[in-house]
């Protein structure tokens, strides 16, 4: 029979923290640790917490593409965050929806198992299931799976790549260890969930957490082998209640994409989030890194910044991030961008590292381990330049935290090793963060990669050789790196649920062809 995202909502004590107050702020990436809203705003954002939910409860939310993975993991986190913000009949839904599998037919909305439930313990997990109904697995021996696929989930992301374990639950479902409830969720093409559950004592955003899988990952309904889709689920899901660890407030786009890039590390060879890379930067390059689509697969589509990240500086730089992003008393409590921001400038500098990521994602075969089963950026414009057609040259917006892309190749007529080509850059002043970088594929192999740099006005031009017997084209990566916002605004749905102040920034640029 269906089941709705109540099967996997969390049950929840009344007594929660509420949003402290705020006034909404100007901020570069770099300020001070990030507040947090409150008032109409975050009235209004319950009351969206609670619709949303509703909507999945019904059906009637935005369907996901054939073969994807929805996750419904911040949607519960949303409802959870919103209940102190609820009241009436509103706050009276919201419990009943906030519910364990094993609250059972007290559940107001049938999703509870339906039977007595048991359990399985390892040293750091209980798995919960039941016998009979639809929520059974499939035998006992896909519940020892399960139990042995979490413990090597642990073991890989706790252990090995040393992220804060998730908060102990008290003795919520009967003892302290992580718990992690089996249920027939492929009627709704739900693959699993975790969920926050009750904040840490003495903190504002840190929380414990639980989750819920299915039960058995039947290839009929997940088009793929039922260990396959488990392990990439329970890497994915289980990142999530790390990240609880951290800042159960944290941006989404940031939660999403760093959880979609945890399957890599852990089911390699699933690949199953290649799908989503049509939604992200290394296909859509206009498109910001930082965008939240609720009803969209933008923020799963741009885990591949995350790997570039890891490929670069080691899989350890993206647990600096999260480190950066900790909200723990005395932690440096910073949003998402702006940690990303704050690792990367001790390295190569943020807008450095982002405009070769972004050149990058033009040719993935060459900059991922695995790009060459990748799509590849758009191009905006190609040119064939040569005696009779000299100069091409374009204007063009960008948004921030994104870019755009502009081929030129040589043709036939540049014969002989004189021919060069000059490009042109005329970009927004320094203040908000333009870059530019060229990529010279050479005619025999390699390429020649380096950034355009820029005056504080924007400007710049670089020269080199085009002659056909060299080159096969140059590729001009054009980025709007800004990280400046005003925090905090109505149905915000990028960094610090900010509204961006460097968007649609006017860039230009001209190629010109020469023999000196």
């Amino acid at each position: 029979m269906r089941r709705s995202v109540a099967t996997v909502l969390v049950a929840l004590s009344t007594a929660l923290t509420v949003l402290p107050a705020t006034t909404s702020s100007a901020t570069n990436g770099t300020g001070s640790p990030a507040a947090r809203p409150t008032g109409r705003v975050v009235e209004q954002r319950a009351a969206r917490a609670l619709d949303r939910v509703t909507n999945l409860l019904a059906g009637t939310a935005t369907a996901a593409p054939t073969g994807s993975r929805p996750d419904a993991s911040l949607a519960m986190l949303d409802l959870f965050r919103a209940l102190p913000d609820l009241s009436g009949a509103d706050r009276a839904k919201a419990q009943g929806l906030l519910a364990r599998p094993t609250d059972g037919p007290a559940d107001q909305y049938g999703d509870g198992y339906l039977v007595p439930a048991r359990k399985k313990c390892s040293t750091k997990f209980c798995i919960h299931w039941v016998s009979s109904t639809a929520d059974a697995p499939p035998n006992q021996k896909w519940v020892n799976k399960s139990l042995g696929i979490m413990n090597k989930v642990w073991r890989a992301e706790v252990q090995k790549l040393g992220y804060r374990a998730p908060i102990k639950d008290g003795s919520h479902g009967g003892n302290s260890k992580f718990d992690v409830y089996l249920k027939e969720l492929g009627g709704q093409g739900l693959y699993g969930y975790c969920a926050p559950e009750y904040t840490v004592k003495g903190e504002k955003y840190i929380a414990s957490g639980y989750c819920v899988l299915d039960d058995d990952f039947a290839r009929s309904q997940f088009g793929r082998a039922p260990i396959k889709s488990l392990r990439v689920t329970a890497a994915h899901e289980f990142f999530h209640a790390i990240q609880f660890a951290y800042d159960d407030t944290e941006d989404h786009w940031f939660m999403e994409a760093t959880a979609t890039w945890m399957e890599e590390r852990f089911a390699d060879e699933v690949n199953d989030n290649r799908q989503y890379l049509p939604y992200g930067q290394v296909k859509d390059p206009g498109s910001s890194l930082d965008i939240f689509n609720q009803n969209g697969f933008n923020q799963y589509g741009n885990w591949p910044f995350f790997e570039y990240l890891s490929e670069k500086y080691g899989n350890g730089v993206v647990k600096s991030i999260w480190n950066k992003a900790y909200a723990g008393k005395g932690a440096p409590d910073a949003y998402s961008i702006q940690a990303v921001k704050q690792v990367l400038d001790q390295k190569a500098g943020f807008a450095n590292v982002f405009r070769s990521y972004a050149a990058a994602n033009t040719n993935p075969s060459g900059a991922y381990a695995e790009g060459s089963h990748w799509p590849s950026a758009a191009i905006s414009k190609t040119w064939s330049l040569g005696k009779s057609a000299r100069v091409a040259k374009r204007s063009t917006h960008i948004d921030h935290l994104a870019s755009r892309n502009f081929v030129i190749k040589p043709d036939n007529s540049l014969q002989g090793s004189r021919w060069q080509a000059s490009v042109t850059v005329n970009a927004p002043s320094a203040g908000s963060t333009p870059a530019a970088y060229l990529i010279i594929k050479k005619s025999q192999g390699g390429s020649i990669r380096k950034g355009i740099p820029l005056s504080d006005k924007g400007y710049g031009k670089v020269t080199f050789s085009f002659s056909r017997a060299s080159v096969k084209s140059a590729t001009i990566t054009l980025v709007n790196a800004s990280t400046r916002y005003r925090c905090w605004r109505q149905n915000a749905v990028y960094s610090c649920q900010g509204k961006p102040l460097d968007e649609a920034k006017g860039f230009g640029f001209k190629a010109t062809v020469f023999k000196p």
